[in-house]
C-alpha cells in the first residue's frame, strides 16, 4: 500500500467539521491521506486515531487521520464523498482523545444523512 498526504481533503474535512458545528474536533489535528493499492472489497475510508500509549510515550497530542481509499473514494459522486467524510468525522468522540465512537448508536446511515442534509442546507444561498 502507498499513502500520500492530501491537503485538499484535509482542508475539506476541517471545513466540514467546522460548518457542522463539531466543536469537539480540533481542526488542526485532523488530516486526510489517500491510500492506493488496498485489497479491501468494501472499505471506502477509515479513520485512525493516535493511541493513548503513543500520545503519552512520545509526548504528543491526540490526532486523527482519515484514510481515503483512492480506488473507491475517488469513484464516488461529490455528494457521496461528502457523506463519507461526514461518516468518518462522526467517529471522533467528544473528548478528542484518540479513541473512536462505534457505529452502534453514534454513526448510522440515517445520522450521516441528517448531517449531510444539514450541511447542504447551510451551504444554500439565502
Amino acid at each position: 500500500m502507498r499513502y500520500a498526504f492530501s491537503q485538499e481533503w484535509t482542508e475539506r474535512a476541517r471545513q466540514v467539521a467546522q460548518e457542522l458545528g463539531f466543536a469537539h474536533i480540533v481542526s488542526g489535528r485532523v488530516y486526510c491521506i489517500l491510500s492506493q493499492g488496498s485489497k479491501t472489497k468494501r472499505t471506502i475510508a477509515r479513520i485512525h486515531g493516535l493511541p493513548k500509549a503513543l500520545q503519552v510515550g512520545a509526548g504528543l497530542s491526540p490526532l486523527y487521520v482519515i484514510e481515503l481509499v483512492s480506488e473507491k473514494f475517488l469513484r464516488q459522486s461529490p455528494e457521496d464523498r461528502l457523506r463519507t467524510l461526514i461518516h468518518e468525522l462522526m467517529h471522533v468522540p467528544h473528548n478528542f482523545g484518540g479513541g473512536f465512537r462505534h457505529h452502534k448508536h453514534y454513526v448510522s446511515h440515517r445520522q450521516v444523512e441528517e448531517m449531510y442534509q444539514q450541511y447542504v442546507a447551510h451551504r444554500q444561498p439565502a
